[in-house]
């Protein structure tokens, strides 16, 4: 069955659980060189069970780890060493599980982000964000405040929280003087300085109106937002402050996750249309390259068979001509003796000459066939310079398409910058 919320003392509680299992788990120094007390470990382990994740078993990932460290070195007007506890949280083990609470107290005793500090300064920067965290103490500290009856200014301890502002006669907080309830009907008012009293403020209820008076304009700030943050967690219907940052951080790292896996999913699928890209260049480019060859090879065949046929005219016309010459020759040896071979002599030559004057055509038809075949080998290089023209624009478009790819990961680096640098500034 679930506990119901205010119907046991969860401070008593949480005592009970902490001596059951610390007497098992938890190990301090035995020589007594711990960095925390027992007790300071005990609020530890409270603000540890807070800040982890709502699943047993329960663990607190690096960022709660690190918000809570921040606290507690701010506490005591410190800056923590972030390089330190990134290189320890930076271990594989503890990205992806996060650290249980034996290990983070361990973490604290080792001193590895505490050292040289007193153990008291210390036991009071962890009090204080108990106070504030586990016991939603919103802010804390000395206001003079004017009585109800007698109207006379009093410097009371005062303590707010999501509900409530209470005030005591010191910061002991053993005798308290008083209660102003808080909801969201309430509003808290600027004060002009009067009865010799400065940096003067109010907070209006339904029923009364309280006034006090900070030490410096800075505290009477931080006063009234921290009132302003009371009475709007009222109005919002939060019970907590620190649980509604919690959520609030948790919402941010799980936005960042998102953010991260639909990046990843960007490029994966920005590195698909690349590949896919390059597969189709590379296709293109083999087909250019066997295109060339073939043409290439058609060239060779065309100039070969061309050259076959012109050699094969030449001799034949060498054999013609020569077969004239020869005929010539026999008929002016024989002119003297026939003269009647030599009509049929000429009759013969004459022949010929027609023979002579068809070669010659053939050899222009040659000729012409040569230049249309230089005109067909024009278009072939004409076409392989359009490819080459191809190849150079599908290349440009790959050096594009790198040039996009690289100013994606810029941006990206950019926006992983402003997303680290983000959370820093929301710490501060």
């Amino acid at each position: 069955d679930k506990v119901i919320e205010g119907t046991f003392v969860k401070e008593n509680f949480d005592e009970l659980c902490w001596t059951l299992t610390a007497k098992k788990n938890y190990k301090p120094d035995r020589n007594g060189h711990s960095v925390v007390s027992h007790q300071d470990a005990f609020r530890l382990w409270c603000l540890f069970n807070f800040l982890s994740e709502d699943k047993y078993p329960l663990v607190m990932l690096p960022d709660e780890v690190e918000y809570l460290l921040k606290k507690v070195t701010t506490a005591m007007n410190l800056e923590l060493s972030c390089g330190d506890l990134e290189d320890y949280l930076s271990q594989s083990s503890l990205q992806q599980s996060g650290l249980t609470v034996w290990q983070f107290l361990e973490l604290v005793n080792s001193g590895r982000f505490l050292k040289g500090i007193e153990r008291e300064t210390i036991s009071m920067a962890i009090e204080e964000v108990y106070q504030e965290i586990i016991q939603d103490v919103l802010k804390q500290g000395y206001l003079w405040k004017k009585g109800m009856l007698r109207r006379n200014w009093t410097e009371r301890w005062f303590t707010l929280k999501p509900t409530s502002l209470c005030y005591y006669v010191s910061e002991e907080r053993k005798d308290q003087k008083g209660v102003i309830p808080l909801d969201k009907s309430c509003c808290v008012e600027l004060l002009p300085d009067r009865d010799g009293k400065r940096c003067m403020f109010c907070v209006k209820t339904a029923s009364k109106t309280y006034e006090m008076s900070a030490s410096d304009t800075r505290q009477r700030q931080e006063w009234m937002t921290a009132i302003q943050t009371a009475i709007r967690l009222q109005v919002e219907g939060k019970k907590s402050y620190h649980k509604d940052l919690k959520q609030k951080r948790r919402e941010h790292r799980e936005l960042k996750e998102r953010m991260r896996e639909a990046r990843e999913a960007e490029l994966r699928c920005l590195k698909q249309v690349q590949e896919e890209k390059e597969r189709r260049l590379q296709e293109q480019e083999d087909l250019l390259k066997e295109a060339q060859q073939q043409n290439e090879a058609l060239m060779q065949e065309e100039e070969k068979r061309w050259q076959r046929q012109h050699e094969e005219m030449q001799r034949a016309l060498e054999v013609k001509l020569q077969e004239a010459e020869e005929a010539r020759a026999s008929m002016k040896a024989e002119m003297a003796q026939k003269e009647e071979e030599a009509n049929r002599q000429r009759k013969r030559i004459k022949e010929l000459e027609e023979m002579q004057e068809k070669l010659q055509d053939a050899l222009r038809q040659e000729i012409r066939a040569r230049q249309e075949e230089q005109s067909v080998r024009y278009a072939h290089t004409r076409l392989l310079e359009e490819e080459e023209e191809k190849m150079r624009y599908l290349i440009k478009m790959k050096e594009e398409q790198e040039e996009y790819i690289e100013r994606t990961q810029r941006e990206k680096q950019v926006l992983r910058e402003e997303m680290e640098s983000k959370p820093k500034i929301g710490r501060a």
